[in-house]
């Protein structure tokens, strides 16, 4: 399985509309018998089966355009930002040192690693503020950078529990966010998983 950004699967699709072949739309996602099943990143809401190749119900689904909140965390930074379609229409990044792991035992490695609890735990609380000034709430959310680091900020604020529900299925592994993060941000959020036909399992 692969990502692949939506206007290379435009143009890869878009001339077999109408050629022989089977298609069926089924649990969000597009599959061409014996050719590739395609799912967007955004639910596909289209049903059905066809004894040709029907293609536009996913081109139609993949060009349109959402609002969607999107908050990266990893331990040394964060971002959050208000995407319209791909355009940032709000965002605040930041970053805050952590140390990295210590490998010695004894006192001073518990010191360490107290130190860098606390470094931790104040840029997942600066991460969780800026989050809940900067997003509003919108129909879609995007997670990424560190699995732990976005737990911990979404528990530091019971008013973003929103973002959980309403994240996308894919987490984001960015590394440390940065606007310019951000900037390359929509290509990923608006890319299509592509499994071809024959492909071995991921």
């Amino acid at each position: 399985m692969r990502w692949v950004g939506r206007a290379n699967v435009r143009k890869r699709l878009e001339l077999l509309e109408g050629t022989d072949g089977r298609t069926t739309y089924d649990g969000g996602a597009m599959t061409i018998e014996g050719v590739l099943t395609a799912r967007p990143s955004f639910p596909l809401a289209h049903t059905g089966r066809y004894e040709f190749v029907h293609v536009a119900p996913l081109l139609e689904a993949i060009d349109e355009d959402h609002t969607v909140a999107v908050l990266l965390v990893r331990l040394g930074g964060y971002a959050a930002a208000m995407f319209e379609g791909e355009r940032i229409v709000a965002s605040k990044v930041g970053d805050r040192f952590v140390k990295g792991r210590h490998r010695a035992g004894g006192s001073s490695a518990n010191r360490f690693r107290r130190r860098r609890e606390n470094q931790a735990k104040a840029l997942v609380e600066e991460a969780a503020d800026t989050a809940a000034r900067v997003l509003r709430e919108a129909p879609f959310a995007a997670l990424g950078g560190d699995r732990t680091a976005v737990d911990a900020t979404l528990a530091a604020r019971p008013e973003l529990a929103w973002l959980r529900e309403r994240a996308l299925p894919r987490f984001f592994t960015v590394p440390d966010p940065r606007r310019r993060v951000l900037e390359r941000l929509p290509y990923d959020l608006y890319a299509v998983a592509v499994d071809e036909a024959g492909d071995a399992p991921a």
